[in-house]
Formats: structure tokens, sequence, C-alpha cells
């Protein structure tokens, strides 16, 4: 099901030992599912929201030591950067922070509490306008189409591998994400450019959101 990806130029180096950084900005649903799907995996990371470091004690205590609170700014710097943050809340999450070269995951949908009244993007998609938020970032689309629960909880509970899909047009940028996803249990399907793939994932109207498809060997 995956599509093959041809060799293309990063702007990171990739560590001898292969491990790459992994900072999370936004601490809600899908931030906080991310960072449990990871320290379940004892994969480290660290996590920022708008709040500050404090106000994460509770999470960072539930999840171990793999999981460190830090500034967003910090969280910033790391190689890859999934943001999980309120859509109205967005350009306020990022404003200020330096992403340009690092892969940064686009984890967002144009919804939100308490209404849940779709944000109207003329015509384009939420990832193209995630983009626009973090110019010269090598974005790629994951992470949003699943319920928290799904995310956080074993891959394999149905006896396969949950499947997940992601989105992008920087080709070793979604490399390295399948590669992300591959360590935490779940099988990725790339679905192509990043706004093909991500229409396709997108909540509300994608075909695939809120699916619990599973790969069976």
């Amino acid at each position: 099901m995956n599509t093959p990806a041809s060799p293309s130029r990063s702007n990171h180096s990739v560590p001898a030992d292969g491990a790459r950084s992994i900072g999370i900005i936004g601490a809600g649903q899908i931030g906080s599912a991310f960072a449990r799907a990871l320290a379940r995996r004892g994969i480290p990371a660290v996590i920022a929201n708008s709040r500050g470091p404090a106000s994460l004690h509770a999470l960072t205590t539930e999840l171990g030591p793999s999981i460190r609170a830090v500034p967003s700014e910090e969280a910033a710097k790391a190689d890859i950067v999934l943001v999980a943050v309120n859509w109205s809340k967005l350009s306020d999450a990022l404003g200020g922070l330096d992403l340009r070269g690092r892969i940064v995951i686009d984890a967002n949908n144009p919804i939100e509490p308490p209404t849940f009244q779709p944000a109207d993007l003329k015509g384009r998609t939420s990832s193209e306008v995630f983009a626009d938020l973090v110019p010269g970032a090598r974005v790629v689309k994951a992470f949003n189409h699943l319920p928290a629960q799904w995310l956080s909880n074993d891959p394999h509970a149905e006896g396969g591998q949950r499947v997940l899909f992601f989105a992008g047009d920087d080709t070793q940028a979604k490399r390295e994400v399948a590669s992300l996803i591959e360590s935490l249990g779940f099988f990725g399907v790339d679905l192509g450019p990043l706004v093909a793939g991500g229409r396709l994932t997108e909540i509300p109207g994608g075909a695939l959101p809120i699916h619990n498809l599973v790969k069976f060997a």
C-alpha cells in the first residue's frame, strides 16, 4: 500500500544512530496521545503548551522520564516537530517560532470545541493554511485523522497494525515520518502530495478520518 519514495535533499543530517529529536507543540488530546504513544515505546521527546512547562507536570509524571516539558521555543528546535493546537490558536502558538528546514507534522484539523463548526478556509485545505504559518518548514500531514485513544492505545490491539495515513511534498521528510510511524507500531500509508493527501484525511470533509483500519500480515 505504501508508495516507494525517491531520494531528496534534507536540511538536517541524521545522527549516526539514526535517532531524531522530537518536539510536540500542543498538549491537548492529540498532542498528549502522541506523547503517550512515544512513551509507550520509550522514545524520548519534549512537549510544550501555551501555559508553560509547570502546567504539564501531571502529564510528564504519568508518562515517565522519556517525555520532558519545555517552553515552545525549545520544542521548536527538535528535528521533528508535531503541532497539535486548537485551530483558532495556531497563529499565536506558532508566532515567533523558527521552524525553517525542520520536519513539521501537521496534526491539526480546522474544527474545535465547543461549537465544532468548521473554519472557513476559502476553498483551501487546512494543510495549505498551516504551511503558510510555518514558512520554510517541511510539512507532513499525519496523526490528525484518528481519535486520540486510537493513537495512544496499542496499535496491534486488533491483531494486526492500525493504519496511519500521511501526506507531504518533501520525499525525505515523508520517509522520516514513515519511519517514526513504524517505530510506534502503526502501518503507515503514503497518500501522496500534501494538498491531495491532506484533503483525504482532513476533519471535517475527508473520506478517511475516524476509520479504524488495520493491516493484517
